[in-house]
């Protein structure tokens, strides 16, 4: 069968015939699965419960079947576009603070988050060296139930974070819709995106299952899943950083709560900071691929509630109404 990726997605940098495969392998599968048109107009296909474009599909069904993680490995867990860059800028600092001893040179100032954590679905579905050993710290969007069993099965930890629905959709039609006009095709209008999402289609959608997943495997183990909001983040930023620092077994000194390690890392990750960072303005994440993305697409706004700027009261009510249905009965409130 022929593949209808881009050969860049197919091969390895060597070229490898078991990389070709796989692609070969998934399309095989893809030809078999219900599909629609997703956000930028190429097709989405269902699998699992969950839809996935072709090139996320290929990097899921390869580290399901391949992947093996260290048992000390700890992920920052997400749908896209509800927080995932601060999370794992935040994971990063943590984490990395003891290697700075007292020195404000972090590679988070020189290299954007998505560089400092390795995305699981991508970077080492194509190459499973694609990490420093290390820095335990790895990031994927793929829901719980699709997670490979070698990792549902292990140690590792899990760091999730969510937010209200209708932040994270407009979040998410602006990052499509830049990179569309970074290519000069036109994009997807709002409202046509907001039917779709309000259906449940998205990459790694629908958005409450997603949601849901997690919630639901962090109430049967706590110890190994954290479960986080972007809103209660921002609301109270420093305790959520020894928060996770304590679940990522990191705990803060008081030493270092007294010499104000806290607030300095809640500084350094901070959107205004991270926003500003050369990097961050004018670099590129994955520059020589086929999806190279300009950094700054990843930073718009950061703000809470700024749905209300570009939905409807109408369409914010919807949304509201059908993720209160589907989490009806979990325990579980997101913040409106």
């Amino acid at each position: 069968m022929e593949s209808s990726l881009p050969s860049s997605q197919i091969l390895d940098s060597d070229g490898s015939a078991e990389r070709k495969n796989e692609a070969t392998n998934c399309n095989e599968v893809m030809s078999t699965l219900p599909k629609v048109k997703g956000l930028r107009g190429d097709d989405y296909y269902l699998y699992q419960g969950f839809w996935y474009d072709a090139f996320f599909l290929e990097g899921l069904m390869s580290v399901q079947e391949h992947f093996n993680p260290q048992s000390t490995d700890i992920f920052v867990a997400s749908f896209p576009k509800t927080g995932t860059t601060w999370l794992k800028a935040l994971t990063f600092a943590i984490f990395t603070r003891s290697r700075l001893s007292g020195s404000t040179t972090s590679s988070l100032l020189t290299k954007m988050p998505h560089d400092c954590v390795p995305l699981l679905e991508n970077d080492l579905a194509k190459n499973p060296s694609n990490r420093d050993l290390a820095i335990p710290l790895l990031s994927t969007h793929v829901p719980y139930s699709c997670l490979p069993k070698s990792i549902i099965s292990s140690s590792c930890k899990i760091i999730y974070i969510c937010r209200d629905a209708k932040d994270a959709f407009v979040s998410l039609w602006y990052f499509h819709a830049t990179l569309q006009r970074s290519k000069n095709v036109e994009h997807l209008p709002l409202e046509e995106a907001f039917e779709l999402f309000c259906n449940g289609i998205a990459n790694f959608g629908p958005y409450w299952n997603h949601v849901l997943g997690y919630w639901r495997a962090s109430l049967e183990f706590p110890e190994k899943i954290l479960f986080l909001t972007y809103e209660e983040m921002k609301k109270d930023t420093a305790a959520h950083v020894k928060k996770v620092a304590e679940f990522m077994g990191c705990s803060f000194t008081l030493e270092e709560e007294e010499g104000g390690e806290v607030q300095k890392i809640k500084s350094m990750c901070s959107f205004e900071k991270l926003s500003n960072l050369e990097v961050n303005k004018n670099g590129k994440h994955r520059p020589d691929t086929s999806i190279a993305i300009q950094n700054s697409v990843y930073f718009r706004r950061g703000e809470i509630g700024d749905w209300a700027n570009h939905l409807t009261p109408e369409m914010g009510a919807r949304l509201d109404d059908i993720m209160e249905q589907k989490l009806k009965g979990s325990g579980l409130t997101l913040p409106r």
